[in-house]
Order: C-alpha cells, then sequence, then structure tokens
C-alpha cells in the first residue's frame, strides 16, 4: 500500500515547531516578562519611597519651625518693673521639661509659658501669653509616637492640662529635649518651679525628632535643631 504524503504543493512547507523549541520559547518568554515585572516594582517602590521621605522632611520642617518660633516667644520676664496689665501680673515663670520613655523610646515632653499663641478663631485670645505644651502619644494604629502641641490662653488662671491638643506630626521614632545652662551644662530635665532651676530658663535647648524609616528600620530619619532662648531674669539675692 502507497504512503500518502501530507504536503501536496511546494509551496507548502511541512516543518513545524518541535515540543522543544515551544518550551525554549515559553522560557525565554517568562524570563522577560520576569525583568519586567521586577523592574516594574522596583520603580514604584522607589516611587514610594521617595514620597514617604518627602513627606518625613515636610513633616520635620514644619514641626522645628513651629517649636522653634514657640521657644523664641519663651515668656520669662520676672523683674521689678510694673507689670503692663492685670494678665501679666498672674504670670509665673513655668518652663518644665520631663524625661521619659515609651517601650524603650525615648518620648520626652515640654511645657513653658510662651507669647506664640496660636488663634484659629474670633473668639479665640488674640494677643497675650499662653502655656505651650509638647507631648508624646502611642500611635494605636502603627508602632510610633504622634506628637501633640497644645495651646492654652492664660487670661489669669491656670491652664486646663485635661484639654486635648493637636497634632503636629506623625510617624516618629523618638522626642528628645536637651537643656543647656549659662555654663554650658547640659539637662535631660528642667524645672523652673525646683529649687535646682527656680525662676530660670535655659540659656539654649536642643530639639531631636527622630521618624521612621519605613525601608530601614534600624536607621530613623534624624533631624537636630538648637533654639537660643531669651535670657531671663536671674531670681535676686536677698
Amino acid at each position: 500500500m502507497p504512503i500518502k504524503r501530507l504536503c501536496t504543493s511546494p509551496l507548502k512547507s511541512c516543518s513545524g515547531f518541535t515540543l522543544v523549541e515551544i518550551l525554549l520559547a515559553m522560557f525565554i518568554f517568562a524570563i522577560v516578562m520576569s525583568i519586567i515585572f521586577t523592574s516594574y516594582t522596583a520603580t514604584f517602590r522607589i516611587i514610594d519611597e521617595t514620597e514617604n521621605q518627602a513627606d518625613v522632611y515636610r513633616m520635620a520642617r514644619v514641626t522645628l519651625e513651629r517649636m522653634y518660633e514657640d521657644l523664641e516667644s519663651v515668656y520669662a520676664a520676672k523683674s521689678s518693673e510694673p507689670p503692663e496689665s492685670e494678665e501679666e501680673s498672674n504670670q509665673v515663670v513655668e518652663f518644665v521639661g520631663e524625661e521619659a520613655e515609651i517601650n524603650g523610646r525615648r518620648a520626652h515632653s515640654l511645657r513653658f509659658t510662651s507669647r506664640a499663641h496660636v488663634v484659629f478663631s474670633e473668639q479665640d485670645q488674640p494677643s497675650g501669653t499662653a502655656e505651650i505644651s509638647y507631648y508624646i502619644e502611642e500611635n494605636d494604629a502603627e508602632d510610633n509616637f504622634v506628637l501633640y502641641r497644645k495651646d492654652t490662653p492664660r487670661v489669669g488662671r491656670a491652664p486646663d492640662r485635661d484639654a486635648g491638643g493637636l497634632v503636629l506630626c506623625e510617624k516618629l521614632q523618638s522626642v528628645t529635649f536637651f537643656y543647656y545652662d549659662a555654663e554650658g551644662d547640659v539637662y535631660d530635665n528642667w524645672d523652673s518651679t525646683s529649687e535646682e532651676f527656680e525662676d530660670r530658663i535655659p540659656r539654649r535647648v536642643s530639639i531631636i525628632l527622630e521618624f521612621v524609616n519605613e525601608s530601614n528600620p534600624e536607621a530613623p530619619f534624624r533631624f537636630l535643631t538648637t533654639v537660643a532662648l531669651p535670657m531671663g531674669v536671674e531670681k535676686e539675692s536677698t
């Protein structure tokens, strides 16, 4: 019995792809797609990291500028001259910085009297002194800190320290304050109501903010500034 030929026309090719060729093509295609996907995800990861770093730098800049202005306007007058208003007659030199830790990380707080009261509405006191305080609370959703700023006008009464503050910045790993006296000695704590620092404020305050670095938790973003405070009047000797 004669064998049938599958290709009877010289214009048609009798050859095709073998299984090895098909598998090789699929392998090459998989490698190319893997390279494209890796480049794609790496690009978006870099974009996300850049945006996160930009947010951190923005928060740090705004926060340090606000603190700088608050501390530059610290109210530390204690002189023998008569007060300019009834409000000032009720003021005392008050500057309290406390060292604290949360989960082994520094979470210092600071409270002082300042003329840098921020007015948010027409009902707010437009001028005069206010108690400014910075304090830390844990972020319930993430493993980091939130820095709050509380601004309470001092109008002939003690500020309400139970009132909540406004968020100054987030994603913090630690907050540290250092205080320097006239001799240049550094302290972790300062209390102008104590016998050691009675009626005195520090000459300089250093602020260190460390923000969480999501791409490298062991290397947080660190920002440092130092503020020179107005020279307070030393307590008069008797």
